[in-house]
């Protein structure tokens, strides 16, 4: 899972920077002075895709066993899915809002942005699910390392 974390990272950090700079070439080219979704298809991608794709390699760096969690496995997956579909919605919108399309104010488009963000909330759930089990494994344990220690002090 580390080697996938990572290139998820990298994948997002690529389009992140793309759509930074399609963003910039793109309004400057028809002459738009900001305004438009495509300002946070940048942002989104690098927060949500390369900086949580970041944290998730740390934590299972940390913790090997998350990685076997079927909901941290899950979340993963269903977070790819929901980030996928938020920043489209924002990418087509943000260009039909840059040529002046009165298809950017569609409901339809407004949908498929408010169902990445239902998607990324139960990604959400499903990682700290996982999450969650990893840390009252790791508590228990330690708290079980903690009695040991002391029964060995008071034995001694």
């Amino acid at each position: 899972m580390l080697p996938l974390l990572y290139r998820s990272a990298a994948a997002w950090t690529a389009v992140g920077l793309t759509g930074g700079l399609f963003y910039r070439e793109f309004t400057k080219l028809n002459d738009v002075a900001g305004g438009t979704q495509l300002a946070l298809v940048h942002t989104h991608t690098l927060v949500l895709g390369t900086v949580v794709s970041l944290v998730l390699l740390a934590l299972v760096g940390i913790w090997s066993r998350l990685a076997t969690t079927r909901p941290f496995r899950a979340g993963f997956w269903v977070w790819q899915a929901g980030l996928v579909l938020t920043t489209g919605g924002m990418l087509v919108k943000g260009v039909l809002q840059v040529l002046g399309n009165d298809a950017a104010d569609s409901a339809a488009l407004a949908g498929v942005s408010g169902l990445g963000h239902m998607v990324l909330t139960g990604a959400f759930v499903l990682l700290f699910v996982g999450i969650g089990r990893v840390v009252r494994q790791v508590e228990a344990e330690r708290q079980h390392v903690l009695m040991g220690a002391a029964t060995a002090r008071a034995e001694a």
